[in-house]
């Protein structure tokens, strides 16, 4: 593909962010099965539905552009995912492990906010009114979702922090 506009860097990083929100929408029920904490498991929940309506969003978005909605690999997503994978196979405290869970679900949506900021400011220069729209309501939703975290991190940290020490 050719990026000799801001149109077709638009195009290729709205198919990226498809890409990584079609991955969520796989990853997030494994956090919703791992997560011991009952307050983490309804926010992975809850997340999980949002990353739903994200695709969908995402997908609207592409109309503007005139092209197929059609998602690229996303490298960085799969890292991500593959990195809280990892550490969901390790063995240890739950409260610790939720608050490591915590930590990678945070890397995602300050990954997603990043790359949303950055395709709302592109549709504003295009001129992508619709697109605009779209991708700051899902940017809202994961500024929440990371707000979300941060608030059950201040109690599931503490509790990692009282875990017994090896």
């Amino acid at each position: 593909m050719s990026l000799d506009a801001l149109a077709d860097a638009f195009y290729d990083e709205l198919r990226d962010l498809f890409s990584a929100e079609k991955q969520l929408t796989k990853a997030l029920p494994k956090m919703v099965k791992n997560a011991s904490s009952e307050e983490l498991r309804k926010a992975f929940e809850s997340h999980l539905a949002e990353t739903e309506e994200h695709v969908q969003r995402v997908e609207k978005a592409f109309e503007e552009t005139g092209k197929a909605a059609r998602a690229k690999t996303c490298e960085a997503m799969k890292g991500l995912i593959e990195e809280a994978d990892e550490l969901m196979e390790k063995d240890g405290d739950a409260s610790v492990k939720d608050a490591l869970m915590i930590a990678a679900a945070q890397k995602v949506e300050h990954y997603e906010i990043a790359t949303y900021g950055t395709l709302c400011t592109w549709a504003e220069v295009l001129g992508y009114q619709n697109a605009l729209g779209l991708l700051k309501e899902n940017m809202s939703d994961e500024e929440a979702a990371d707000e979300k975290l941060s608030e059950l991190a201040k109690t599931i940290n503490l509790e990692a922090a009282s875990a017994k020490k090896n």
